[in-house]
């Protein structure tokens, strides 16, 4: 909100419209429900997307995290499975104690490749940490990163059951990013995620999601969007 030109108000009421809808808050809809110019609109969601991200980061996965890819998008030339060319991301989930989905991050990646595989968890999960993946090969040098790994065969396994959870949760993001935002650029793709998370890590406490954004906003740095 630095040297913002915006009423304070209309600021308050975009956090609420985005905090409360979990489907997601595109600028068009936002443009029309508070008569503000789409460009105006799409700026400000960046911000507050931004402001998302930051609070985020600061919290790193602990415990036992499921992690797996998915990819996002339409094929540019026709192909699937892990040679596509559609957008890829990695998906890591916290559980507690109980066994129930904790804390949620998503970071897209260049390819699914052992040097990705290790950014990502390097910059989203506590050293120690015992990470459950699939079989796939670039998941299995990740005891050599400092944590714990334990992988298993997708399809020795009961799908029912492994990583079952993070599979629903992927099923989900694919729903929101499709169902809101038609078209959406490659560009922009992971402060979208950002926001499913957000919200997503928030869920518990769905009535006070606006005191936390509100919050995030409040102490974000300042983020110029042209």
């Amino acid at each position: 909100m630095h040297k913002t030109k915006l009423p304070l108000t209309t600021w308050f009421w975009a956090m609420y419209l985005v905090a409360h809808d979990k489907r997601g808050k595109s600028a068009l809809s936002l443009s029309q429900i508070l008569n503000l110019n789409y460009r105006t609109a799409f700026r400000l969601m960046r911000k507050i997307r931004e402001a998302m991200r930051a609070r985020d980061d600061q919290y790193l996965l602990s415990g036992i995290v499921e992690m797996d890819d998915a990819y996002f998008g339409a094929p540019r030339k026709g192909k699937d499975g892990r040679g596509t060319t559609k957008e890829k991301a990695v998906i890591a989930l916290s559980k507690d104690h109980k066994n129930r989905p904790a804390f949620l991050k998503v970071k897209v990646i260049e390819k699914v490749s052992i040097d990705e595989i290790h950014r990502v968890a390097k910059a989203c999960v506590k050293p120690g940490s015992k990470i459950v993946t699939d079989g796939l090969n670039t998941y299995k040098r990740l005891a050599e990163y400092g944590y714990l790994h334990e992988s298993k065969d997708y399809y020795k396994e009961d799908k029912n059951t492994f990583l079952k959870t993070l599979h629903n949760i992927i099923g989900n993001i694919k729903a929101f990013i499709q169902g809101t935002y038609h078209g959406l650029s490659s560009v922009y793709l992971q402060s979208y995620f950002e926001e499913f998370c957000f919200r997503f890590n928030r869920r518990g406490n769905p009535n006070e999601i606006f005191d936390h954004l509100l919050h995030a906003c409040v102490l974000a740095d300042p983020y110029p969007v042209p």
